[in-house]
């Protein structure tokens, strides 16, 4: 942004949102999407550590893995789905520009999704002979190691403020030139990361005690130490690759307190792994997860694509915001509690596993 436009960002920073039904609506697509990271996106995690299983108890890594993603993989993905309408009911001009300017990685994001439940289900129901188990899990692995760098592709374009408002003239500037650069790819890289971040620390609490513990804190204080570098990169390449990113982390007035909880958290997290604290480190890696992605909305607030979308001027008429709400509130009432009693049944206090 120009520097006059930069000051007017800080100056509504200071003064704060007039909260409307609009932001109101916007909140509830980050807060589903940041659902969808902390549960759906750990579940991919957790097919890259399938990917990456290792040493003598690798059979009992997967054996783990599958049993925690097994109960609610399904489920978590009526989070992307309660974003996905919202956009699209609620903001019709910002999905449709994001829809069409990135619907390549959006697509082969959607095909990894698809590939990556029917191979995780064939490979629990089809024959358990080692090749047919070896091709269903790389399958799995594999669409489970791109799909969320492809959401971190998406979601780092978006913020660029490099999606064509117009019709493109050509397929390169229309569809290809606005996702294939270096700052969404390092996006890209900071999702997949921290979605592995977040898989093993989950996974040392589903282990309970043991050897098999001690091999997913290894992993997640490598994943961790993977997310700190991500970020930095990610950081450095918004200088160019996204202004408005650069600009909202080092030049507004809560940067520093944000990077300093953000710190503050993550070495809690590992702390907690060091310790033995499995509990309190996925706690801390929540907190973590969850304000990088609060984090990158409040850079980019009040626009859904930079620099011209807002979430005022793109948000559907008054009585459809009000309607869908109504629905949300509704449709929450019966969701919330659902899934409540789905996590009660099947991820209840751990029992010891065998090292």
């Amino acid at each position: 942004p120009t520097s006059r436009s930069g000051h007017r960002w800080r100056r509504r920073c200071r003064r704060g949102p007039d909260v409307t039904l609009a932001l109101v609506v916007a909140g509830a697509v980050m807060v589903a999407l940041t659902a969808y990271v902390l549960m759906g996106g750990a579940d991919f995690g957790g097919g890259v550590w399938d990917l990456f299983a290792s040493g003598p108890r690798k059979q009992q890594q997967r054996a783990l893995i599958a049993e925690a993603i097994g109960p609610i993989w399904e489920a978590n993905h009526v989070w992307l789905i309660l974003v996905v309408v919202l956009l699209f009911v609620c903001f019709p001009p910002a999905f449709a520009r994001i829809s069409v300017a990135l619907h390549i990685p959006l697509t082969l994001m959607l095909i990894g999704i698809v590939l990556r439940g029917s191979a995780f289900t064939f490979r629990t129901y089809d024959s358990q002979k080692d090749e047919v188990q070896r091709r269903w899990g790389l399958l799995f692995s594999w669409a489970s190691l791109i799909t969320p760098l492809l959401l971190g592709v998406s979601a780092g374009a978006v913020v660029t403020g490099n999606l064509p408002a117009a019709p493109p003239t050509g397929f390169m500037e229309g569809f290809v030139t606005p996702w294939l650069q270096p700052f969404p790819f390092a996006v890209g890289l900071l999702a997949l990361a921290l979605m592995a971040f977040l898989a093993a620390v989950y996974l040392a609490v589903e282990a309970f005690a043991g050897d098999l513990q001690d091999d997913f804190r290894a992993r997640a204080l490598l994943s961790g130490v993977a997310v700190f570098a991500a970020a930095m990169l990610t950081l450095a390449l918004s200088r160019r690759g996204a202004p408005i990113v650069w600009e909202g982390l080092t030049s507004s007035w809560w940067a520093p307190f944000y990077h300093l909880t953000v710190g503050a958290t993550a070495l809690v997290a590992f702390w907690g792994l060091w310790a033995r604290r499995a509990r309190l480190a996925r706690l801390a890696a929540v907190a973590q997860a969850t304000l990088i992605l609060w984090g990158w909305a409040a850079v980019q607030y009040p626009y859904l694509i930079p620099s011209d979308l807002t979430i005022e001027n793109s948000a559907a008429p008054h009585v459809t915001l009000k309607l869908v709400f109504i629905a949300l509130v509704a449709g929450l009432v019966l969701l919330v509690p659902s899934l409540f009693y789905l996590f009660r049944v099947f991820k209840g206090a751990p029992t010891e596993r065998a090292s």
